[in-house]
């Protein structure tokens, strides 16, 4: 690994604790993955992507928790701060600054600007389904809330069954379709299991 990239995951590294429950590291890791996948088949500019969007993006995510203040906003501010005094390239840094913005589900700006920020809202979503997606929702709903079960299903259906249709990337819906599809089945046998129908029909 090239020393400026190191001293980034490092940098990042000491940000986000080790267990850091479903925003912990190991996310940022699988979003890095995902970016340079999907990245390298869009022909992204990757010096903005991967590492220093996908790595910054959820920076923020303890001082949120905090202080309220969106991590996508606090994030983008720290990695600007961060790329500057390592003297990353200028002309690169309004990408990554944008990509980190434009990242959040909830974020509202839809549909980024750019095709990083798109890619790095595609891996974002898509670490939040499929098999990786379900652990993720147990261990926030109950490790981290302390809610059971139907409060975990329900965020499925509020969020987790939409995101196949928020993908913006043509190799970011393929992953997603399957990624989809092994969340109905999850429900479905979770539902025959605890005898509670759950509707299916996302």
């Amino acid at each position: 690994m090239h020393e400026e990239t190191a001293a980034m995951f490092d940098h990042v590294r000491t940000a986000l604790p080790e267990s850091g429950g479903a925003h912990g590291f190991d996310h940022t890791l699988r979003v890095v993955r995902l970016c340079e996948r999907i990245g390298a088949r869009e022909g992204a500019d990757m010096a903005i992507l991967t590492p220093p969007a996908a790595l910054f993006h959820d920076i923020a995510r303890p001082f949120e928790e905090e202080t309220g203040v969106p991590h996508e906003e606090e994030g983008a501010r720290m990695a600007e701060s961060y790329l500057r005094s390592v003297r990353y390239p200028e002309e690169r840094i309004p990408g990554i600054v944008h990509a980190i913005r434009a990242h959040r589900y909830s974020s509202g700006i839809a549909p980024p600007e750019t095709l990083e920020a798109r890619v790095l809202s595609d891996a974002d979503n898509l670490d939040a389904m499929g098999a990786v997606g379900i652990a993720r929702t147990f261990m926030q709903s109950g490790g981290e809330q302390g809610r059971d079960i139907s409060d975990a299903t329900g965020h499925f259906h509020d969020k987790l069954l939409n995101l196949r249709d928020r993908m913006y990337t043509e190799i970011a819906q393929s992953i997603a379709e399957e990624r989809h599809a092994f969340l109905l089945a999850f429900l479905d046998a979770l539902d025959d299991e605890i005898g509670a129908r759950i509707s299916s029909d996302s």
